[in-house]
């Protein structure tokens, strides 16, 4: 008897506006790897930008992935069963 695959899928989108939000909690619930593209938004609406950055992390949060910012333009979003590492930073 054969074991049945299942992949994990990794997806590049860039948002440009808040409207994307909702295709983007879907493939969280997907638990696809998302790689989140966000100078468009950025250069247009920059407290629409910081909305879409919570929202974002609260939906992340609701479905056990993890969230970190990916350099200056990008985001990253990661299932459960992957983790981020993240840098501690020693503020002294």
């Amino acid at each position: 008897m054969q074991k049945q695959q299942s992949h994990t899928y990794l997806k590049a989108i860039t948002i440009r506006d808040i409207s994307d939000v909702h295709s983007i909690k879907e493939d969280i619930k997907k638990e696809m790897i998302l790689i989140l593209r966000v100078t468009p938004l950025a250069q247009k609406d920059v407290e629409q930008l910081r909305k879409v950055v919570e929202e974002l992390y609260s939906i992340a949060k609701a479905a056990d992935a993890d969230i970190a910012r990916l350099g200056e333009e990008r985001i990253i979003v990661a299932p459960s069963n992957i983790k981020i590492w993240k840098p501690e930073y020693d503020l002294k």
